[in-house]
């Protein structure tokens, strides 16, 4: 990992996920974290440059990081930082989500939310109220379906190889409500393989809800993250267009890495 971009439109929400990020990879000498704000007006370019080198001030003088600041003008938010994103070749980005206000979530969440849809790098969307914990336990969530074709296995691990977590995999396909299936535990030994190195420990959960399954379970083991893979047809799939992700996001605790397949 050498690029992360984190948006910064100076909110509580955004500059939570900007302290989060630079605890996160603080002492990863070889990432640089660029700090991105754009705005519409022109007039609005030096007062947000001299904003964010303040931050950038501020949160140097905390965490020993690798920083950098970046401010356009754009006229769509999402457009500008996947754009940034690709320029930068951004191997993560790292944004806030708030669930204070249906104000709040149309501004800045749904913002957050149509980020993680594009598919130029993964998203960490940073709760509002999280606060950080070094990454000891890590979720991956699973429908345990064409998981060899549909998991990507290598950003996931750069992302285990820098922070060298407990791996927990969990079944997130309530059609394994009532009972497991043969196909069931092939994927498994699929992904037991795939991420051996790691000594993944797997989960299954006979609750119906698959959201209170994900927050019943990420609480009793300290999961300190979560990784959830984006498909084009499953629960995950879902996730981000539908009230179940923000059901999640936006009442979650702990980070949620957004990756696709």
């Amino acid at each position: 990992m050498n690029t992360v971009i984190v948006p910064v439109d100076f909110s509580e929400t955004s500059l939570n996920a900007a302290s989060y990020a630079a605890q996160l990879l603080t002492g990863h000498y070889g990432v640089t974290m660029v700090l991105y704000h754009s705005y519409t007006k022109a007039d609005e370019g030096a007062n947000a440059a001299e904003s964010l080198e303040k931050l950038k001030a501020d949160l140097m003088e905390k965490n020993i990081v690798k920083m950098e600041v970046l401010v356009h003008e754009e006229s769509d938010f999402v457009d500008g930082l996947e754009k940034a994103a690709r320029h930068r070749k951004a191997d993560l980005v790292i944004m806030g989500i708030t669930g204070k206000s249906a104000i709040a979530q149309v501004l800045f969440g749904s913002n957050t939310l149509k980020m993680a849809e594009r598919k130029v790098c993964p998203v960490l969307i940073v709760p509002e109220n999280a606060t950080f914990s070094p990454i000891k336990n890590v979720m991956l969530t699973s429908d345990f379906k064409s998981t060899l074709n549909t998991t990507p296995s290598v950003p996931i691990k750069d992302f285990l190889n820098i922070f060298k977590p407990q791996l927990h995999i969990v079944n997130v396909d309530n059609e394994h409500y009532i009972s497991l299936t043969e196909n069931y535990e092939a994927e498994k030994q699929e992904l037991q393989q795939m991420f051996a190195e790691y000594n993944p420990e797997f989960y299954f959960m006979r609750l119906f809800d698959v959201d209170e399954a994900i927050n019943i379970f990420a609480e009793s083991r300290n999961i300190d993250l979560i990784i959830a893979v984006q498909k084009n047809r499953s629960f995950i799939g879902k996730l981000l267009s539908g009230s179940r992700t923000k059901t999640l996001t936006y009442h979650s605790k702990m980070p949620i890495m957004i990756m696709h397949e």
